[in-house]
């Protein structure tokens, strides 16, 4: 009876004999590493968790003190080749029997962060709108005055130096113009994203002949409301600062991975979507420094000394207008972003 109750739940639930084989698990502790009990049954556990933060000491301990043990947050390495974070508790019900319950937290930790960075995003555009009110006004008051002075000098050769004055001001009035990020509204027309994938390939392509730029795009995907340009925009700053990396690091054999897929009942936040289309861009250049990593999408921020640092986050404003997010994860010879957009539009 206890067995049928335990088929019905959604935590993992494991039985280990004494010699910490498997004798039993549940059909979550089935999904959750992605083997079959009839597979597997009387394997040793460390034959399907190839890597657990010393589960195998933490099971063998438990069994010969006779005490319960609860880990938090750790990463296993399934023998497919997959790796998920689990909290786990062991319990021993006798000498030659061990309950393990495991409980996934990939999902909880992916929300946690997403929320963070949404947070962040806000908080973000909020110091950002304000310090550029602050900004502007003062831009503004010297380019007036530089344009009467202009009028009054009698001396040409001095004009020059109120030119240079007006033209350093329109200069720093369209940066923080570019910090702010688009002002238009988005336009929701039916959008391909498999047409904006190809305008950027191309244009990449011109713009850096030398580095690979390969396709592996899910043609089922459907269009969804949005606006082309500014999406081609969003593509365009990720994959170019990922060209510009690539060139700049000397990688042999750069090349990057345009990629798409369909996610469902996936979260974005806190918010549960139906659909979400996945963009996938993946590199094989140094990475992003470890230092960076964090802060990757504020504005002025970037990993390059010519690099104006607002790229990333002019992306990741667009994907906010879209109802989406921009992710990513780097280390050397492998860094991926991935852009998150629901195919279905929620209306505020």
């Amino acid at each position: 009876m206890y067995r049928r109750l335990m088929e019905h739940l959604t935590t993992a639930v494991l039985l280990l004999d004494g010699r910490l084989r498997l004798s039993w698990m549940n059909p979550a502790a089935e999904a959750l590493l992605a083997v079959s009990l009839g597979r597997v049954k009387g394997l040793r556990l460390s034959a399907l968790v190839t890597e657990g933060d010393g589960m195998n000491e933490v099971l063998t301990k438990s069994r010969d003190d006779g005490h319960p043990f609860t880990q938090r947050e750790v990463r296993l390495a399934l023998v497919t080749g997959a790796t998920v974070t689990i909290d786990y508790t062991v319990t021993p019900l006798s000498a030659n029997e061990l309950l393990v319950e495991m409980e996934p937290r990939d999902r909880l930790l992916r929300i946690s962060r997403e929320e963070a960075l949404l947070n962040r995003q806000e908080a973000i555009k909020v110091l950002s709108r304000g310090l550029a009110h602050e900004v502007k006004n003062p831009l503004g008051g010297i380019r007036g005055a530089a344009q009467l002075l202009e009028r009054d000098l009698n001396d040409p050769s001095l004009v020059e130096f109120t030119t240079i004055i007006i033209e350093e001001v329109d200069r720093l009035r369209d940066l923080v113009d570019c910090m702010l990020g688009p002002n238009q509204l988005v336009r929701h027309e039916p959008l391909n994203i498999h047409k904006v994938l190809e305008r950027v390939r191309a244009l990449l392509l011109a713009e850096t002949p030398g580095v690979h730029v390969e396709r592996d795009y899910d043609p089922s995907l459907p269009d969804f409301p949005g606006d082309e340009a500014q999406m081609i925009q969003a593509v365009l700053n990720v994959a170019r600062n990922a060209m510009e990396a690539m060139v700049e690091a000397g990688t042999p054999e750069p090349c990057l991975l345009l990629r798409t897929r369909a996610r469902r009942q996936f979260t974005l936040g806190a918010e549960r979507h139906r659909l979400v289309c996945e963009v996938a861009m993946i590199d094989n250049g140094p990475g992003v420094p470890e230092g960076l990593q964090e802060t990757l999408f504020y504005p002025m921020v970037s990993g390059r000394a010519d690099g104006s640092g607002l790229g990333l986050s002019i992306a990741q404003g667009i994907l906010h207008q879209h109802q989406g997010l921009i992710e990513g994860e780097s280390r050397p010879g492998h860094t991926e972003f991935r852009l998150l957009i629901p195919l279905e539009r929620r209306h505020d």
